[in-house]
């Protein structure tokens, strides 16, 4: 029976229930080997199933005497598609592809294909009841197809192209022959239905080819008759014979024009030399006259002549008179030559005028023809533009229907998949395997019978516990009621009082005593081994919890200080970046990690004294840092001990944890110092008081800290106190 009243409240004791399982670690034995030997049983009873795989890639396959470019476009097209893949996996699955295999495999002859036969008691049973439809209701095909598929399964192997066959049967050669079975009569499927298309595309090809040649034809022949009847003659195949008329007359009109252009010039040249009396001899219409070039030399001669004898006659001399006057002859001749020349070139100008005038007004008449062949070209083009159209169209059919020939024969048109790995007898079996069987069912006996005598002990009531308080609760709050503030009556083992802490000057000046009361729940087992709460072990503990705060409270005093110190100093030798606030009334913990007791503190920051970079300072003996208590007036000081959240939140944004040494503080006191109940509270008692931890303990679980780590001295703070020394 169990000890707890009705209108208890109770809880649930988990000593008790593993206690109660140990006890009964025989029977749990007995049972889990009895489970593990039906399982093996079992499993040795059951027929054997073999499964074996067939995978099949779907990429694009072209013929061998295919183009490269036609085999690009076809490795563009859709097989790249995922659901394609997932179309291709359904087509393996279909009625028809299966019928085709059981039927070439002759399935339908074996039981294993057609249990519903044969029946079994259980399934006769289930029948007679309704519970189950009869299966022999089902044409014997459909039952095949069903056994079939329950042991079929066809899937895509993620990321991939590739399409596995899996088929579970009792017989290892017909679990390996019936997915390659599959894969061939799937690549014959796929096969058949591309010899299918090419053929159809033939017999389609076939008469639109021969239609598309008589129209062909017929717009053709409707060119050429138009083209005669309008007169629109290719001359060079681009244009007609109108326009290559008038390019024609257009050039030479320009060329007689440039003629008579140059003709004119010429004459107004000789003309200037006439005029002028100038010597025409540079004038090369003048000077390609052999006319003139003869008498040119017979002047050069008479002049000659005349300045020789002038030497030796007088001027008066019949010689001389006679050769001045062949002179004057001959320069008359030149005269008249000259205009001889000037004629001609003037009648040179005069026909290429004709002959311009002439060659514009054919140029009208050609014009006119031409404007009315323009006009004639557009029917023409219209009809061209037919002709090419029929014409391409024609050549494309005609390249289609060669390469659907070329592709008739059932070796020419592979189908776009390939078997990468065929499926092969398997060995050993599918299921049942034994020992994972075996192993799973004597776990799931063993926890189920652990299960059993865990609900049997709380049933019973043996393993509940009521949730009033200890004798060892009752007389801490008798303790405390008598002393209000239970942190402060104990004495040092030193044997001199301790200090309060900086924080209990607020509760001074605000004249409040918050009301302490004790946890509902105390621990039942007082820790017996000092070493589990030392400092080394505390460490530990913070080197794996996330804790950004812990609030050290040490109702003993500078010895409990001392060993806070010592665990800060062992979690910055292991590497973590940790920092202590001094907020003790003795200042210990700063005499024990600077030089200079004397340097700035908290205090000095909350009195606006100090910068807040100007408190920080390292510790002598490792890589901690420490805020000290500061040289400024604690009560002062304490005024302003809201900003201490602010404070905290700052260094626990900079270091890994923030550790806050409280001396001698109560609940009131540390419950300013952060807003969050979210952080760890320290009890450093170097000395291990039941009556004191107990106290302490359902004071801070009581008003709302849950996480509360005992610290006990010991080794860890004498070494402290003797590296201090």
């Amino acid at each position: 029976m169990s000890g707890v009243a009705r209108d208890q409240d109770v809880d649930i004791d988990l000593g008790q229930l593993v206690r109660a399982v140990w006890a009964r670690r025989l029977r749990i034995l007995a049972i889990t080997l009895v489970g593990a030997g039906v399982a093996f049983a079992g499993a040795k009873i059951m027929s054997p199933q073999y499964r074996s795989e067939t995978r099949i890639l779907i990429e694009p396959r072209a013929p061998a005497f295919a183009s490269t470019q036609q085999a690009n476009d076809a490795s563009a097209g859709p097989l790249m598609d995922e659901l394609n893949i997932a179309s291709q996996v359904q087509l393996l699955q279909s009625a028809d592809l299966l019928k085709k295999v059981i039927n070439d495999l002759k399935l339908y002859n074996l039981p294993e294909f057609d249990d519903a036969a044969s029946g079994s008691a259980m399934s006769s049973i289930l029948v007679k009841l309704h519970l189950k439809k009869n299966p022999l209701e089902n044409p014997p095909e459909e039952r095949v197809i069903d056994a079939f598929v329950e042991r079929l399964q066809v899937y895509q192997v993620p990321g991939s192209r590739v399409i596995g066959i899996t088929f579970t049967s009792k017989d290892p050669k017909l679990a390996a022959a019936i997915p390659n079975a599959m894969a061939n009569v799937y690549l014959s499927t796929q096969s058949g239905a591309k010899l299918d298309s090419n053929s159809e595309a033939t017999r389609w090809l076939e008469p639109e080819i021969e239609g598309l040649r008589q129209k062909v034809s017929e717009a053709e022949r409707k060119v050429a008759e138009y083209r005669t009847s309008h007169g629109l003659l290719q001359t060079n195949g681009t244009t007609t014979f109108p326009a290559q008329q008038l390019n024609d007359i257009s050039a030479e009109l320009t060329r007689v024009r440039g003629d008579k252009a140059n003709a004119e010039a010429r004459a107004q040249a000789v003309r200037n030399a006439l005029s002028s009396g100038e010597a025409s001899d540079t004038l090369p219409d003048i000077m390609s006259s052999q006319a003139i070039q003869r008498l040119k030399g017979t002047e050069s001669g008479l002049q000659s002549q005349i300045s020789d004898l002038q030497t030796s006659l007088l001027n008066n001399h019949p010689r001389l008179k006679s050769l001045r006057a062949q002179l004057s002859d001959i320069r008359s001749q030149i005269r008249q030559e000259t205009q001889k020349i000037l004629a001609s070139i003037e009648n040179e100008s005069k026909v290429a005028d004709l002959r311009a005038s002439e060659l514009e007004r054919q140029s009208d008449t050609v014009q006119a023809n031409s404007a009315r062949a323009g006009e004639d070209e557009v029917g023409l083009n219209a009809l061209e533009r037919e002709a090419n159209a029929q014409r391409q169209l024609l050549e494309t059919y005609l390249v289609r229907y060669r390469e659907a020939a070329s592709r008739a024969d059932s070796n020419s048109s592979p189908a776009d998949a390939r078997i990468v790995s065929r499926a092969v007898e398997p060995v050993d079996p599918y299921f049942p395997k034994v020992v994972p069987i075996v192993v799973v069912a004597a776990v799931a006996t063993l926890i189920m019978s652990a299960i059993v005598i865990m609900l049997a002990e709380l049933f019973s009531g043996r393993a509940l516990r009521p949730t009033d308080a200890s004798p060892e609760t009752i007389e801490a709050e008798a303790i405390i009621e008598e002393k209000h503030v239970p942190q402060a009556a104990p004495i040092a083992a030193a044997g001199k009082p301790v200090q309060p802490s900086m924080l209990a000057v607020v509760a001074d000046e605000e004249d409040t005593i918050e009301d302490v009361k004790v946890a509902e729940e105390v621990p039942e087992d007082e820790p017996e081994d000092d070493n589990e709460f030392s400092v080394a072990s505390v460490a530990d503990y913070f080197t794996g919890s996330r804790a950004p705060l812990a609030i050290a409270i040490s109702p003993t005093g500078d010895n409990g200080s001392a060993a806070t110190v010592s665990l800060t100093r062992m979690l910055a030798d292991a590497g973590h970046r940790v920092i202590l606030i001094d907020m003790t009334g003795s200042g210990y913990p700063t005499e024990l990690m600077v030089e200079d007791p004397a340097v700035l503190g908290v205090t000095d920051l909350l009195c606006g004294e100090a910068a807040f970079g100007d408190t920080i300072h390292g510790d002598r003996l490792s890589d901690a840092h420490l805020i000290p208590q500061g040289q400024s007036d604690v009560r002062r000081a304490m005024r302003g001990v809201d900003r201490l959240s602010l404070l905290l939140d700052a260094l626990a944004a900079a270091y890994d944890l923030v550790v806050v040494e409280c001396g001698s503080a109560d609940v009131a006191g540390v419950s300013r110092l952060t807003r969050s109940r979210d952080v760890e509270i320290i009890l450093s008692l170097p000395e291990v008081e039941e009556t004191i931890f107990v106290a302490l303990m359902t004071e801070f679980q009581a008003a709302g800290y849950e996480r509360v780590v005992l610290m006990s001295g010991g080794e860890g703070a004498e070494q402290t106190l003797g590296r201090a020394a």
